[in-house]
């Protein structure tokens, strides 16, 4: 019989201990830690990339919210130079549009996509300050009146163009003044002078981050509320030049920044800072603008960059963990199965190798051999029914075999022998998709059991990318081909059974990628992007992909198994060598948290 505890006339659950059983939005006390406890979500903020800026640059100022936004000014190296380019984002896409009068970099934004502000800045000339401030109506800029103190490395905020804010900067370290619409007035002093700051909100309620003091970078935050300036706590990481969003000194964001280019992310929920999931990509002199610490967009930045990055809350984020290895180090491998019951077979070692291994949710156990040894091969099933097919022997094969759980047996060919291929399905009706044959191929053959049948073709020709689901309601996603661009691809289709329709892109386009799930509910995880191998790990929600937790170690030509929420990673290649390493992929679903009471 279930005991109570009596909290302010209401009945609570106690229990002794975590209570195994709770459910989202569940509450218990635990008398054994004397502490009430709530079950919620394990949901957190990830940055996805969203598409570029037209003209990549850094020191570049911004307005607005993620979904509509405006991005001006800036150091663009490829004009070359100080810019006056003005961009406006919808929410997907970028877009050229009138220019600033003044070019200039190291300036700063206030206002919305329609009504915004540009004040301050370097233009590139002797003094390399300027007080200019410039007025944009949602099609044009024009010149109202200057600032009081010609500065720049300053930061400034504000809901529209007649109500800004403009604060610190050189010279002027602790300025601080307002514009009605009309003119500045200097208003009450920051308390802590400093350059190269940035800051959130609206002229009643604000907050000023960050930056360079005399003494070098500060982790100093101050609260203005309307009137004067107020010491608050610190940012766990001091940092100058980064990105901020928010439109209170109750709920912001900051990301980036540094000499050294940071890709850290900090949340303010008006009393902390709190650390964040990390920009994909790490830059400083970034440009940013949002809502709140909820809503965000980053863009721009240096190493000179057009990247843009938008940050989004509510995902649920899973972990990677550490997994027995594999018996024989390998890569280009293929794989079936789950997490606590996958197959391995086949890879290169750097040799050819028909090696099989079995998982049991722990450790690798050798079974019977392929009947031949092949790299770049594809899989479907499970560990106990699966099929292996294509691959490299070193020439492109046809070759099928089908597993009992026992013996590899050879059954009919695929029609056109490939190497680099991706499969879905069971051991008895699957999929294989893309490759190489004798150049990079779009062709699909479906499995019957018996033999391969040729079915429409994907879009986009391209080898060593991934694939799951089943023969009707397949994922392939990622790959190579030197004719796309980039050639590392980020394509995503949907198969329906009949044909490929093109979906939402990967963030990070990649080959040598994994995957696991099926095609409402995928993960995809390591690959090789433009620069280097990577952990990236991205979840498709049957809509688009977001980021998630990388893995531990940086792979590709790497296996997969499993569901999108328990799934196996197993293999590849490091840089350098062959890895035998295995993770673990869990989503946490919910999280316990002890919550105090008087």
């Amino acid at each position: 019989m279930a005991t109570y505890k009596e909290v302010n006339g209401t009945a609570v659950q106690n229990y002794a201990g975590t209570y195994p059983g709770a459910v989202e939005g569940e509450l218990w006390y635990n008398s054994t830690a004397t502490t009430f406890q709530f079950q919620y979500g394990a949901t957190a903020g990830v940055w996805s990339t969203g598409n570029n800026l037209n003209t990549g640059r850094f020191a570049v100022a911004g307005a607005g919210i993620k979904t509509a936004a405006l991005a001006f000014g800036g150091y663009a190296p490829s004009i070359p130079g100080y810019a006056a380019q003005t961009e406006s984002y919808n929410g997907t896409n970028w877009t050229e549009v009138n220019d600033l009068n003044t070019a200039r970099s190291e300036l700063r934004g206030a206002g919305t996509q329609t009504a915004a502000l540009g004040f301050g800045g370097n233009p590139g000339s002797s003094p390399y300050t300027t007080g200019i401030t410039e007025s944009y109506n949602g099609t044009n800029w024009t010149e109202v009146n200057d600032l009081n103190t010609a500065r720049r490395f300053l930061t400034g905020f504000g809901a529209s163009n007649t109500s800004a804010l403009a604060v610190g900067g050189n010279p002027g370290p602790t300025l601080t003044e307002l514009y009605n619409g009309t003119n500045w007035t200097e208003v009450n002093d920051l308390n802590t002078g400093r350059e190269r700051l940035f800051g959130t909100g609206i002229v009643t309620s604000g907050l000023a981050i960050g930056g360079e003091d005399p003494g070098g970078t500060t982790a100093v935050t101050e609260s203005w509320n309307g009137t004067n300036w107020t010491e608050v706590n610190d940012l766990n990481t001091g940092r100058a030049f980064a990105g901020a969003s928010g439109n209170t000194n109750t709920s912001a964001l900051v990301f980036g920044g540094d000499v050294n280019p940071k890709a850290q992310t900090e949340s303010w929920n008006g009393t902390n800072w709190s650390e964040q999931n990390d920009l994909n990509t790490g830059r400083t002199q970034i440009g940013g603008t949002g809502a709140s610490n909820a809503s965000a967009l980053a863009f721009g930045g240096q190493p000179v960059t057009n990247l843009t990055e938008e940050w989004n809350t509510g995902v649920v984020v899973g972990a990677w963990s550490t997994g027995g290895n594999l018996n024989t180090a390998r890569e280009q491998l293929s794989g079936a199965g789950t997490q606590t019951a996958g197959l391995a077979f086949g890879g290169g070692t750097p040799g050819l190798t028909a090696v099989t291994e079995s998982y049991n949710g722990t450790s690798w156990t050798e079974v019977n051999d392929l009947n031949t040894a092949r790299k770049q091969l594809a899989g479907a099933g499970t560990n106990t029914a699966a099929l292996a097919f294509g691959g490299s022997v070193p020439a492109v094969s046809a070759l099928t075999e089908t597993w009992n759980g026992t013996n590899w047996t050879e059954v009919n060919d695929l029609n056109t022998a490939r190497s680099g291929l991706a499969g879905a399905g069971t051991n008895t009706a699957a999929l294989g998709f893309g490759g190489f044959d004798t150049g990079r191929t779009t062709e699909t053959e479906t499995w019957n059991g018996t033999n391969w049948t040729e079915v429409n073709n994907l879009n986009s020709a391209r080898n060593h990318l991934a694939g799951v689901g089943t023969n009707t309601a397949a994922l392939a996603f990622g790959g190579l081909n030197p004719a796309l661009s980039p050639i590392r691809t980020a394509l995503t289709e949907l198969w329906n059974g009949t044909n490929w329709t093109e979906v939402g892109d990967l963030n990070v386009g990649r080959y040598g990628i994994a995957g696991a799930g099926i095609s409402t509910a995928a993960l995809a995880f390591a690959g090789d992007p433009e620069v280097s191998r990577t952990g990236q790990t991205e979840l498709w929600n049957g809509t688009s992909w977001s980021n998630q937790n990388n893995m531990n170690t940086t792979l590709f030509y790497l296996a997969g198994a499993g569901i999108s929420t328990a799934a196996l990673a197993f293999g590849g290649s490091p840089a350098p060598g062959l890895s035998a390493a295995t993770e673990e992929w869990s989503d946490p679903g919910t999280i316990t948290k002890t919550i105090t009471t008087s």
